[in-house]
């Protein structure tokens, strides 16, 4: 049995929500699971069940733009505010849970969310897991990539290009319930959103030295939507001395929600339960 809680608080950006699944018992750690674009933190609720299994007191919010956070049509606003408000859950969950060991797990741009946090000013985490993060992004052309600072400036909300949700995941009901959750965003991605990710990219790039926690990143060696070759680059430049790269092959952007996702989920909790225990 679990139990779930919710709360709200106000972000840098506006107003934010967040859910928990939390275990019977005391949990042993407690882990913030940033979600990815267009997306919400409810899709993680299989990922939080497994969480739970382990001991670990799972935490998500919504981003704003997304969800039920303030905002809209997937506008993030920006990738600091949008760390700050990461850094904020992650300080909700340890003033409940003082003194267990503490991770965040970012998805795609959530991925991307989560190592702008840890590049640009020191984390304090027992590790820092990335799952198929959007640190280099194939979707859009080189014209759309050049005009998005400038549109985003002029029309915040304008879509500069649409994801192929068939790109998700292997499998049809996954892409069906994605394609009709009311609480996804199926527009395209605003110019503001777009241009944010671009610069956080170059950011943490640029300061993969600063990238020092334990860190696990899971990728999708067939992924469309976030390249694989930001695992590449993790793995040649993160300064993490400890640092497991692990890629899928055949699986596309959704690891988690891929058929193999038994094998994937399992792979995220043998490496916390093993950072627990090494606590």
């Amino acid at each position: 049995m679990t139990r779930n809680e919710t709360g709200e608080f106000q972000g840098s950006a506006g107003r934010v929500f967040w859910q928990a699944w939390l275990p019977d018992g005391e949990p042993r750690a407690v882990a913030v699971i940033v979600h990815g674009y267009a997306e919400h933190s409810g899709r993680y609720a299989h990922v939080a069940a497994r969480l739970n299994d382990a001991g670990i007191a799972a935490y998500a919010l919504d981003h704003i733009g997304h969800g039920r956070s303030d905002g809209g049509n997937a506008n993030v606003v920006s990738l600091d505010s949008a760390a700050d408000n990461v850094q904020s859950l992650l300080n909700i969950a340890v003033q409940e849970h003082p003194g267990l060991p503490r991770f965040v797990i970012g998805h795609s741009m959530g991925g991307l969310t989560v190592a702008y946090l840890a590049t640009r000013a020191p984390l304090d985490v027992t590790g820092v897991v990335l799952s198929g993060p959007a640190i280099v992004v194939d979707a859009g052309n080189a014209v759309q990539r050049l005009f998005a600072p400038l549109v985003s400036r002029l029309a915040p909300n304008l879509p500069v290009v649409k994801l192929d949700s068939n790109l998700v995941s292997r499998d049809a009901e996954v892409v069906r319930a994605y394609d009709t959750d009311p609480m996804v965003w199926h527009g395209g991605v605003p110019a503001r959103t777009a241009t944010e990710m671009l610069r956080a990219g170059t950011f943490v790039l640029a300061h993969l030295n600063q990238l020092t926690v334990p860190l696990l990143v899971q990728h999708g060696a067939a992924d469309g939507l976030a390249s694989p070759e930001g695992a590449d680059l993790l793995e040649r430049d993160a300064a993490s001395k400890d640092k497991t790269v692990i890629r899928y092959d055949g699986l596309f952007h959704e690891i988690y929600n891929e058929p193999e996702q038994d094998k994937v989920i399992s792979d995220l909790v043998t490496w916390l339960q093993a950072h627990i225990d090494a606590a």
